[in-house]
């Protein structure tokens, strides 16, 4: 299996070299980069590209390891119990597969994602190590051992909120997702626009990095929040006019804040216009 890219994501070649390398290693693929550069629909594109069922699991700040793996319903188990249903004589219909549980028994090949692993408690990582290595777990409950059929193709994705642990980062293939360079952007916009004026397309990018490139931004403007503004300055039918100023000073552009997304960054901007403005 080989990832050469795809018509609806526009992948670096050092990107492409990442995931066919994980591949090969048959190790997780940890990719890093700033949210919003494309980082969970690299899986989704990988996994349609080489025809692959994704199984996503998306994690939250309460996500327990074992919840990968699977669960038993005690509760519901007891509750049947005390009405005298039959299912109680059978444990297995108590327990609830986890993604990892789906992935390892399925009976083709699939790619599995975990998404934002850094949101989990810090002994997360480290919880499926053994699970990840060597691709089996015990189920404690019915006394079996699951192993894979198939080794999936492993996606997890971070975005660098806390500091993962060495020996999880050992059995990993990582890459980070710089943010893309002017060309790249263009790129990526043209696969969501094709149809958009060069003009308007040369002014809006302009506009994206001069705010992107703003010192002491807490979050600046990403992929996903380009493709928002372009999409509602085409939707506003906004003039190419307003995103030009005839000295080429800085100004507020139209819609700001699907760029900006706090009010520390919008006040700061704000500011730096007034300055600028004021220094005419």
């Amino acid at each position: 299996m080989k990832f050469q890219g795809s018509e609806n994501y526009v992948a670096t070649q050092d990107l492409m070299l990442a995931v066919n390398a994980s591949i090969t290693l048959k190790r997780p693929l940890l990719v890093k980069g700033e949210p919003g550069t494309g980082k969970t629909m690299l899986a989704e594109e990988v996994a349609e590209a080489l025809g692959l069922p994704l199984l996503q699991w998306h994690i939250k700040s309460t996500t327990k390891a074992q919840q990968g793996l699977y669960e038993y319903d005690a509760v519901s188990r007891l509750r049947d119990s005390q009405l005298g249903d039959d299912r109680v004589k059978d444990i297995q219909n108590y327990i609830v597969r986890g993604v990892l549980w789906q992935a390892f028994t399925a009976d083709e090949p699939v790619a599995l994602l975990i998404d934002e692993i850094d949101k989990a408690d810090i002994e997360f990582p480290n919880d499926l190590l053994r699970e990840l290595d060597r691709m089996e777990f015990h189920c404690y409950e019915t006394r079996e051992t699951i192993r894979a059929k198939h080794r999936p193709v492993v996606f997890i994705t971070s975005n660098n909120e806390k500091e993962l642990p060495d020996a999880f980062l050992r059995r990993c293939f990582f890459h980070y997702i710089k943010f893309p360079e002017a060309e790249t952007m263009k790129q990526i916009v043209d696969v969501h626009f094709p149809n958009l004026k060069k003009e308007l397309l040369g002014a809006a990018m302009k506009v994206f990095y001069d705010v992107r490139g703003l010192p002491g931004l807490k979050k600046k403007p990403s992929t996903s929040e380009l493709l928002d503004w372009l999409k509602l300055l085409v939707a506003e039918d906004i003039p190419l006019e307003a995103l030009q100023s005839a000295d080429s000073k800085i100004s507020v552009p139209p819609l700001v804040g699907a760029l900006l997304k706090n009010e520390q960054d919008v006040t700061l901007f704000e500011r730096l216009v007034f300055m600028n403005q004021r220094n005419r």
